[in-house]
């Protein structure tokens, strides 16, 4: 009896489990799949396969069920993930494509990897630390208050209320906006603190320096927020159908503690796989709420890593801030790689039960991750048709 063969059949009871959810027999799996040998010959490997852990008999005359090691090698091996139909692409692309703002992108991709995947849909928005900054507009609001409105690059838009002493000129105001636009487009938050403080260190600008001082406050205080401004959760009353009763509670439990999820998805986003999806299966979620659960995640949107290339750009003529590239027109859901370069900025996940359609599922989370990284590049955030 060679590996390859039994690890052939232990492939063979996943793929009949998965789809039926009945355990599998040897007689059932010699009928359904040209494994080339007696179901003898099939019973005895299953046997073989429980002695290993990868298979577990739920009751004496029953068939064979998928273990969490079973699951784990199964999914190790997928030889290819089946990309999305033309059809489903193209619904995506239309579904998303009339979003009117992040939150709207966001809560958008939630619902429809939902309805793809028939699970639970997680997505989270981009931290502000791993943003960059696109447009800075200040204006005045009070004898000594202005509003600082900071939009990044993800579509993002943040308020700041800056008090300052003296005030400047209206003028002086518009020019030194001017300039930090210019001089800090393109650049993180924290690379834009050390930019307005060199700025403001220039005795050209000394009028907005009380400005500067503040702004840059406001600039630091974006650049220490770790935390995903919020995360959309879609298709939670799905998991009724799927499980029992006694697995809910728990379930339920994991899915209220964001704080959690949120760490689980971003560890495996940041490690994915080779096809830019991280897979975790029952006990390696480490949350007790999804000890029968699996969790697919990927990473979405691309690092800030031009630091270096923005502020060339802002030494020179006329500093022009970085503009995203790509469209939605033009990304391509079906390409194999990871869903974007570098960290991400963010992800989308699944939740089901670990005996999901792990290819299925895969290939949703990776073509939903791509379009919003392509849709994050396109304009600094969600674009329309």
């Amino acid at each position: 009896m060679t590996q390859s063969r039994r690890m052939l059949v232990l492939r063979a009871v996943v793929e009949d489990y998965i789809r039926s959810q009945e355990p599998v027999g040897s007689s059932s799996l010699t009928k359904a799949h040209d494994l080339g040998v007696s179901s003898a010959t099939v019973r005895n490997d299953m046997a073989a396969l429980e002695d290993e852990g990868y298979l577990i008999q739920p009751h004496t005359s029953a068939g064979r069920i998928p273990t969490e090691k079973g699951y784990r090698y199964f999914v190790d091996r997928l030889a290819t993930v089946m990309p999305l139909s033309p059809a489903q692409r193209s619904g995506i692309a239309t579904f998303l494509s009339g979003s009117v703002s992040l939150q709207d992108t966001l809560q958008r991709a939630a619902r429809l990897l939902s309805q793809i995947t028939g699970q639970v849909a997680v997505v989270a928005s981009p931290a502000l630390s791993k943003a960059t900054l696109r447009h800075v507009e200040i204006v005045p609001v009070g004898a000594s208050v202005l509003l600082a409105v900071v939009i990044t690059d993800t579509g993002r838009v943040a308020q700041h209320t800056l008090a300052v002493r003296p005030m400047p000129a209206a003028d002086d105001l518009s020019r030194f906006c001017d300039v930090v636009n210019r001089q800090c487009s393109g650049l993180s938050f924290a690379a834009a603190v050390e930019r307005l403080r060199a700025i403001t260190a220039d005795p050209a600008w000394r009028s907005a320096s009380s400005v500067g001082e503040s702004l840059a406050a406001a600039f630091a205080t974006m650049a220490d927020d770790e935390r995903a401004n919020e995360m959309y959760v879609a298709g939670a009353s799905k998991l009724a159908h799927q499980r029992t009763p006694a697995d809910l509670a728990p379930l339920f439990d994991a899915l209220e503690e964001q704080v959690v999820i949120m760490r689980l998805m971003s560890a495996l986003s940041e490690e994915p796989g080779p096809d830019g999806v991280g897979v975790a299966i029952g006990s390696e979620t480490h949350t007790p709420g999804l000890m029968h659960a699996s969790v697919v995640t990927s990473g979405y949107g691309r690092t800030a890593t031009a630091d270096g290339a923005a502020a060339e750009r802002a030494d020179a003529a006329d500093g022009a801030g970085a503009a995203g590239a790509g469209t939605v027109a033009g990304a391509d859901l079906t390409q194999t790689g990871p869903a974007g370069t570098g960290e991400p900025l963010a992800f989308v996940g699944s939740i089901g039960p670990t005996h999901m359609d792990y290819a299925a599922t895969i290939a949703a989370v990776r073509a939903v991750a791509r379009y919003l990284t392509a849709s994050l590049a396109a304009d600094g955030g969600p674009i329309g048709d």
